[in-house]
């Protein structure tokens, strides 16, 4: 294990976050894939990722509770001995029944508060990547859909959050960096979001095929590394948000 990275990946039980995570250990990482309540689903990756030759452990917790937020950090440490890269990549806002305020509590307070608790942990050297979307990184720049406008404002103020903090990172020698998708074929919040609003997603597809999960989720992996300027982005996808940048 001493010779493997240690990569803790939030909401990384499905989609992005769990093809992160079968990239990454592939590599030679061995991955913390945290859930929220999905468990099974966790160890299921866990075991694909073991089969494969890979290592990989799971790790629940609620983003949102500033006390399991910090349990997360404080148990990887304990676990492992270190932490090498924190992958951001949990977010949300359209699930149903969700309190008033849940997206900005999700997508910014818990990314800060997670971020806070893993400074004074992350190796020297280390990786922050936070995971966006093209309608949350441009957001007051491009038009957004309504059923997306929480979780557009709320990540947009997650990143802006982050970003204050480069300076801090700068000193501890942390390395920072935002990967923007367009929106990701076969992500559950497309798939939500397609219910809702049929025509935003068409609005996108318009603009010729979505990006893949492999296709996003390598650029995430590729960023745990890459040498980049201090909050650099990445961006895939998304050609017609680009050319107006």
């Amino acid at each position: 294990m001493s010779s493997r990275r240690i990569v803790l990946i939030t909401g990384a039980s499905r989609g992005i976050g769990a093809q992160t995570a079968r990239i990454l250990a592939a590599r030679g990482d061995h991955v913390v894939v945290n859930y929220r309540e999905k468990r099974r689903r966790a160890e299921d990756l866990v075991n694909e990722i073991g089969a494969a030759g890979g290592s990989a452990s799971i790790a629940g917790a609620d983003l949102s509770d500033a006390a399991a937020a910090t349990e997360l950090i404080e148990s990887t440490v304990a676990r492992f001995g270190r932490l090498d890269a924190l992958v951001l990549n949990a977010s949300g806002g359209l699930e149903q029944g969700a309190p008033p305020g849940y997206a900005m509590a999700i997508n910014r307070d818990a990314q800060v508060r997670l971020t806070r608790a893993a400074l004074p942990r992350l190796s020297a050297g280390g990786r922050i990547v936070f995971v966006t979307s093209h309608q949350a990184h441009f957001h007051g720049r491009k038009p957004v859909p309504a059923d997306y406008e929480p979780i557009a404002s709320s990540k947009r103020a997650g990143e802006d959050a982050l970003r204050a903090m480069i300076p801090e990172f700068d000193r501890r020698a942390i390395g920072f960096t935002v990967v923007s998708g367009d929106m990701i074929d076969g992500t559950i919040i497309v798939r939500l979001l397609g219910r809702r609003d049929p025509a935003a997603v068409a609005a996108r597809t318009a603009h010729g095929p979505l990006p893949t999960v492999p296709e996003f989720a390598t650029a995430v992996a590729d960023a745990t590394t890459a040498t980049t300027d201090p909050g650099a982005t990445v961006y895939i996808g998304g050609a017609d948000y680009l050319a107006s940048r």
